[in-house]
């Protein structure tokens, strides 16, 4: 009986001995697993990725229209490119004499006479206005008068006898002073002619200029 149990150990020993064997080879020959981590991607890498197709882009600004610039028109008429002239045959009724005030360009450049002049009689071409000035007479309309060199514009002149106003304080007049219209320079044309040395007598009466 002895014997036997001795003779079972053994057995259980050897067995258990061989299990020991078997499992510790199989645990060196099986290889590890290893996790691999694919590597992050580097912010200079992704930059230098091309643009998605699609991707929407800043739209350009439309080119600005070519500024076009007008030519400017012929400037107006000044006393210094001007020469002035009075035509006395145009006959007088009730004691008023009507005349034709004529300005010619005498410049290289072709320029505009536009509305009433100035006129006033005067003792001398340096000499002060003497009396009133001109009143305007506006039965004729304003024009566009263009001058080209050598062309001249007209506008009809009243002068009232001063012999026939009896509040008249006569002076002699040489002539008349012209201003062409927005102009403060002025002409001499000699003409004499009996003026008022007071403000309050009205001898003048100048209409607008119109083509000669």
């Amino acid at each position: 009986m002895t014997a036997q149990r001795t003779k079972n150990r053994l057995l259980l020993t050897t067995t258990a001995a061989a299990a020991a064997l078997l499992l510790a080879g199989c645990g060196a020959g099986t290889p590890q697993s290893q996790t691999s981590s694919a590597p992050a991607s580097s912010p200079a890498s992704s930059a230098s990725q091309p643009a998605a197709s699609g991707t929407a882009t800043a739209a350009s600004s439309p080119a600005a229209a070519p500024t076009v610039s007008t030519p400017a028109g012929p400037g107006l008429c000044k006393a210094s490119g001007l020469t002035g002239t009075i035509d006395s045959t145009g006959g007088g009724a009730a004691g008023s004499i009507y005349m034709t005030l004529i300005l010619t360009n005498s410049g290289a450049e072709p320029c505009l006479l536009k509305g009433f002049p100035g006129v006033s009689l005067t003792a001398d071409a340096n000499g002060d206005p003497i009396g009133a000035a001109a009143v305007r007479d506006e039965t004729t309309p304003v024009a566009d008068v263009l001058l080209a060199p050598g062309q001249a514009g007209a506008a009809t002149l009243r002068y009232s006898q001063a012999a026939n106003h009896p509040d008249c304080m006569m002076a002699p007049a040489a002539g008349f002073r012209i201003y062409p219209p927005e102009d403060t320079a002025s002409l001499f044309i000699a003409q004499a002619r009996d003026a008022c040395s007071d403000t309050g007598t009205q001898l003048l009466t100048i209409g607008a200029f119109q083509a000669q």
